[in-house]
């Protein structure tokens, strides 16, 4: 127990050492690219370069079944398995990647052809943009099996260098679309092409030259067996994430068609915020699930459970911590951060940040199912109640309903009525007991949260806007935070855990250990 903590500890100190950078950079860079290209290029790129979100979610999902049957095999000491692992992941990610193109390019017909709203003068930037998302896309399919390896070896400090250096390069993007006249649009398709290029050439020489395993010679280590098992495990979870990501990036298209690019660029910032906010609970969730994969591999549910529990619960309040204050002070923070504010951006920020804090409710169940493997039956009422918002939205805003009813539907949809099959899924295949799941973890989560909004309410409504208002309401729900938390939320065994990491982080501390010498 000892030992999975200091390893999830160090692995979660290596990536949130970066995290402070990283997010004033975003932000910094989202403030410079969108006062640069204008509300309606900056709508255009998140509408016509959502292909590198929409597969970037099918290219998490894909990672995390290649990372499931690497950490399986580890857990259940097969470790000479995952040679093949890797070359079969290879070649099924060449696959996917020559379908990618060729989905991507007959669709590029269709949104170009009565499908997407676009200003006639910027067409000829917007089929630019579309193809170099399309070839970053490529690009970022073929990192997948390589972030696989990384994430099974739980080798997370790799992470934080390498995120380093790539928040700094968006930063030079960023001042580079500033200052360099020609269309900027155009310019900003280019640059983002070239770093997903470095991104995989950085990743593949770190795994050759780190990993026994990172050898690709199908030849000599392509099993078919194995190939088809992870071809039946993924087209479940490619059909899960295929569908997540086609109600996202579809609804975008949908409120594109009836409101235009300027609505679409009020949900690049949505997007942008709620981003940042969950590097948090990311960065946790990838310290902990690979000892959910390996509990799984070694048929260990009890412990698996405990993770997920454990990891849904952790995540939460992270985001939590985060999130209470931003939700009520977004009016002035987005006044602070950006200098024209795209309408309907406040509501679908604060929108979007609750839909995530549902979503981490369920994340460590989720995330148990998939290192299970039993994952047919549930991808398929995923799928369904996944795409379900498409048909219910667009007849909504045929009828004349505002844009804030794609969010709404997004919670319904993707947050309450999922949460039921997750909920009966864990229970039916990870032996998870759903009286503990209701009374440890969303009962507590939902009063620490009820308390926060409570606390932070009273300054925010007695004082006018301002940073001294600001400072107040941060103050008193990190404090109401803390306190809730530690007496009303955390069981004895994760009070334990707490006082461990706590104990951890004093013996980092240089001038601690120099004074007790």
């Amino acid at each position: 127990m000892g030992s999975k903590v200091n390893k999830i500890f160090k692995n979660t100190v290596y990536l949130y050492g970066n995290t402070a950078f990283s997010m004033f950079v975003s932000l910094l860079s989202t403030r410079l690219i969108l006062n640069a290209l204008g509300k309606d290029d900056f709508g255009i790129f998140c509408i016509v370069g959502g292909a590198i979100a929409l597969l970037g979610f099918i290219n998490g999902g894909m990672a995390g079944a290649t990372q499931r049957f690497i950490n399986y095999a580890e857990g259940a000491g097969l470790k000479e398995n995952k040679i093949k692992i890797f070359n079969a992941s290879i070649s099924i990610h060449l696959g996917i990647s020559l379908i990618s193109f060729v989905v991507l390019e007959i669709a590029f017909f269709l949104f170009f052809n009565g499908i997407l709203n676009i200003p006639t003068d910027r067409i000829y930037a917007a089929k630019w943009i579309y193809q170099f998302s399309v070839l970053s896309t490529i690009l970022t399919i073929q990192t997948t099996p390589y972030n696989a390896l990384i994430n099974a070896h739980e080798d997370l400090k790799y992470y934080s260098i390498v995120g380093f250096i790539f928040t700094f390069i968006k930063l030079i993007i960023a001042i580079l679309i500033v200052y360099i006249s020609t269309d900027k649009l155009i310019l900003y398709g280019i640059l983002t092409t070239i770093s997903s290029l470095l991104n995989i050439i950085i990743v593949q020489t770190f795994c050759r030259f780190h990993y026994d395993e990172c050898i690709f010679s199908p030849r000599k280590y392509f099993d078919k067996n194995i190939a088809k098992e992870m071809l039946s495990y993924a087209s479940y979870a490619f059909l899960t994430t295929i569908t997540s990501a086609s109600s996202v990036y579809g609804g975008n298209i949908v409120v594109n068609n009836f409101f235009g690019t300027s609505i679409n660029a009020a949900q690049g910032v949505a997007s942008q915020i709620s981003g940042q906010l969950m590097v948090f609970p990311n960065n946790l969730l990838m310290a902990i699930n690979p000892i959910i994969g390996k509990s799984a591999g070694n048929k260990d549910y009890n412990s698996m459970i405990k993770y997920a529990l454990t990891s849904s619960k952790l995540s939460f309040f992270i985001l939590l911590f985060f999130a209470i204050p931003f939700i009520l002070e977004t009016n002035w923070i987005m006044s602070i951060w950006l200098k024209n504010i795209p309408e309907w951006a406040i509501i679908f920020c604060q929108l979007e940040v609750i839909r995530r804090l549902l979503d981490q409710l369920l994340v460590g169940l989720r995330n148990a199912i998939n290192a299970d493997g039993h994952i047919k039956y549930y991808s398929k009422i995923q799928s369904f109640l996944y795409i379900l918002p498409l048909p219910i939205t667009f007849i909504l805003f045929s009828y004349g309903f505002q844009p804030v009813w794609l969010y709404i539907s997004w919670i319904l949809c993707l947050n309450i009525f999922a949460s039921y099959n997750v909920i009966q899924q864990a229970h039916r295949y990870c032996h998870l007991n759903r009286k503990i799941f209701f009374t440890s973890l969303v009962s507590r989560c939902i009063i620490v949260a009820m308390i926060m909004a409570t606390v932070g309410s009273f300054p925010h409504f007695f004082i006018g806007p301002s940073l001294w208002r600001s400072f107040l309401v941060g103050m008193l729900t990190s404090i109401s935070f803390i306190i809730s938390v530690w007496y009303l939320a955390l069981t004895d065994i994760e009070k334990q855990i707490a006082v461990h990491i706590i104990q951890l982080i004093k013996s980092k501390i240089p001038f601690k250990n120099s004074t007790q010498s």
